[in-house]
């Protein structure tokens, strides 16, 4: 079972008002599964509401920000407030207390997050599942992307439909709880590996 949940998402509020209320939704569910969020620690955009709205419910809620972020946004009112050198430190923290991981709609650095845990899932350094609360169909671009990589031969089908799916927050916890449990991980092959490390 997820007993602590990492979430990446924004700054922003972003135009349309349900990736607010999807924020609010995850935050409140977590709270009442009694699962622990760990988060970006703002107190602004989607990150602030989900974090809001899982405090309103009685959820425990961990921030982690850089020094440089923390002057500006940090969250005061959250059960813990780690501050972090750096953004590396950040993300190494937020990947080291969490036993699975999910995506709101965000910008650059929620997709550099999601990115970099999915990849380290298929590379082999945790077995932890990632998911990505797609509200409002906020990443079916990304997503119609991937699977164009999938056909131009960069990406493997079964990597890419590793990632859980949905736009509905209670399915997407349930869905990443069997994932948990089955212990499945695509495998990155020989070949793949061999031609992924530097010559020489």
């Amino acid at each position: 079972m997820i007993a602590t949940l990492c979430v990446f998402c924004g700054s922003a509020s972003g135009e349309d008002p349900r990736f607010m209320r999807g924020a609010e939704a995850l935050g409140a569910l977590l709270a009442e599964r009694k699962i622990r969020l760990v988060y970006g620690g703002g107190n602004v955009g989607t990150m602030g509401a989900m974090a809001d709205a899982c405090m309103r419910g009685g959820g425990e809620v961990v921030g982690i920000i850089p020094v440089k972020l923390n002057q500006l946004v940090d969250h005061l009112d959250l059960s813990e407030l780690l501050v972090v050198p750096d953004m590396h430190s950040r993300k190494a923290l937020m990947q080291e207390k969490s036993d699975a991981f999910v995506a709101l709609p965000g910008g650059i650095g929620t997709m550099e997050e999601l990115f970099e845990v999915w990849a380290w899932r298929y590379i082999g350094y945790h077995a932890k599942p990632v998911g990505i609360l797609n509200v409002s169909g906020f990443y079916d671009g990304l997503l119609r992307f991937l699977r164009h990589m999938c056909d131009q031969g960069f990406l493997r089908p079964d990597i890419l439909d590793d990632v859980v799916v949905s736009d509905r927050p209670d399915e997407l916890l349930d869905l990443l709880d069997q994932k948990l449990r089955s212990d499945q991980v695509p495998e990155l092959k020989l070949r793949e590996r061999s031609a992924a490390l530097p010559s020489g």
